[in-house]
């Protein structure tokens, strides 16, 4: 004799309809999500390591490009050990001993209330500032200084440009600065990736004799000379503004102005 359908449990029921229906339909595609969710997880936490080995080594090439080292093919890490790193107050331009410069997230310390400042007068558009950054030396087999690398950011059009400033010994000269994260347009804001586009900072001056910063990124040259210019992105007024900006902001007296003193004065 068939068995009443008030008998059935749960299950049987469940199993017992069309494999078309509504349930079961709802059944398979929420199975299907779970699954890929959790295949997705997985793999996303077992190739974490590994996002993390090659954001540093992305990192490394970039401080090796900007400060004209970079040989592909080569062993970056290896090539990576002629710097030193240094954990940089901000306010007072000495390195501190506070953080450990391997491991010393400037990003994540920009977004710690505890490490960083809201900001008011924000030309270069972060929101808030770190009070301490990594900044790396490069040194001559007898010692002395012959590079800083600097890190740089800001928002340009539609992104913040993350990026490194790479200055000769005496603070003032630069020898290269190149963009290592963005989102700007494609053909225009994205120039700031174009190899033509970066060398012409190579030799440019961020401060005349008496100390105020001239440099600037705009279509003419300023009054000032060539020397303190860099020529505007073709057809991307906002993202060259935004260049312009953070530049003047991380190479000002908010930024890097107080350990550039310092450097000129031979305490680094």
């Amino acid at each position: 004799m068939p068995e009443d359908k008030e008998n059935k449990g749960f299950i049987r029921r469940f199993l017992d309809l069309p494999v078309d229906s509504v349930p079961k339909t709802i059944f398979v595609a929420v199975s299907i999500c779970l699954v890929a969710s959790m295949v997705v997880s997985a793999a996303a936490v077992s190739l974490r390591p590994l996002q993390e080995v090659n954001k540093l080594k992305d990192k490394q090439i970039n401080i090796l490009q900007v400060a004209g080292l970079y040989e592909p093919g080569s062993n970056v890490a290896e090539a990576f050990e002629v710097f030193e790193p240094q954990v940089l107050e901000i306010v007072t331009g000495k390195f501190t001993d506070k953080f450990d410069p391997a491991t010393f997230d400037d990003r994540a310390a920009a977004d710690d209330p505890e490490t960083s400042i809201a900001l008011t007068d924000d030309p270069a558009s972060i929101g808030r500032q770190s009070k301490y950054v990594t900044v790396y030396l490069l040194r001559n087999d007898d010692g002395s200084l012959d590079k800083v690398i600097l890190p740089i950011h800001g928002y340009g059009l539609w992104s913040t440009l993350y990026g490194f400033i790479a200055l000769e010994e005496n603070g003032n000269d630069i020898f290269g600065l190149q963009f290592y994260s963005h989102g700007e347009t494609p053909g225009l804001g994205a120039e700031v990736d174009n190899p033509r586009w970066k060398s012409q900072w190579n030799g440019k001056k961020l401060s005349d004799d008496s100390g105020d910063l001239l440099i600037t990124v705009a279509k003419t040259v300023p009054p000032q000379g060539e020397e303190y210019h860099v020529d505007a992105l073709a057809g991307a007024t906002l993202t060259t503004v935004g260049v312009d900006n953070l530049v003047r902001f991380w190479m000002g007296e908010a930024g890097f102005a107080p350990f550039l003193e310092n450097l000129k004065a031979g305490e680094i």
